[in-house]
């Protein structure tokens, strides 16, 4: 079974330092930025992922080092395998001995390790999405107060996390989680906040049905930040998006 100081010691001998400081510039690094103090080594996703992709069993406690690691990348890594166990949890035939409850309750207990934006959404919707779907020891009460901490905690990747699981369970189909957090989140302060509400509105539209996502503007809309209005209807026919901007 793989060890976390090989593969650290793999990413890092990876590591680009042109891209780093583009990077840095990009995920809001600097003093009172979102970001601030995250480090990277460099790597674009497509190479987190390859190093991934040749990762075969690794333990939560591998996963766990990973995840305190400094470098983002490194997180990354972790939080995308963390995806890779969720996934082989929840087949017909199961390729994980980890139980997906255990995978999720882990993916809980580090939700502040996913402390940017990229970190929550490329994990959020496949492990936490899947979950509120997925018949587990839990009940879909305990889920749901699960996931309302985490909306309503002072943690802004936590409310993340809550916002963007329901991705998965919008393109199921089921429209009650989005429709659920974007209500609580509907008046958040933070610009990240209004982006990740408005696109899973605008999900909720395409996976469950434009009119609940008319019905939730038709409520709403006078309290929604003017970017989560512009992100919720980004798809809509042109005449349809200049309509909702002009009642806004």
């Amino acid at each position: 079974m793989i060890k976390a100081q090989e593969i650290i010691e793999t990413m890092e001998a990876m590591r680009n330092d042109v891209q780093r400081q583009n990077l840095m510039r990009f995920f809001k690094t600097g003093k009172g930025q979102y970001g601030e103090g995250d480090e990277f080594l460099g790597l674009k996703n497509p190479e987190t992922r390859a190093v991934v992709d040749e990762i075969g069993n690794i333990s939560l406690e591998e996963i766990h080092i990973l995840l305190m690691s400094h470098w983002h990348e490194v997180r990354l890594c972790g939080f995308l395998l963390l995806v890779k166990m969720a996934e082989g949890a929840t087949k017909k035939k199961p390729t994980c001995l980890v139980p997906f409850d255990d995978i999720v309750d882990f993916y809980f207990k580090h939700a502040e390790r996913a402390n940017n934006w990229d970190l929550v959404d490329l994990s959020a919707p496949k492990i936490a999405g899947r979950w509120l779907l997925t018949e587990t020891r839990l009940t879909d009460d305990e889920k749901i107060a699960t996931l309302d901490a985490f909306a309503t905690s002072d943690c802004l990747w936590k409310q993340r996390i809550a916002m963007v699981s329901t991705w998965w369970t919008s393109h199921s189909g089921n429209p009650f989680y989005g429709l659920r957090y974007a209500e609580m989140l509907l008046t958040h302060p933070h610009d990240l906040m209004h982006k990740a509400v408005g696109w899973m509105l605008r999900e909720l539209g395409k996976g469950c049905s434009m009119d609940l996502l008319r019905d939730f503007l038709e409520k709403n809309i006078h309290r929604m930040p003017r970017t989560k209005l512009r992100y919720a209807i980004e798809k809509m026919p042109p005449a349809e998006r200049e309509y909702w901007m002009k009642k806004h």
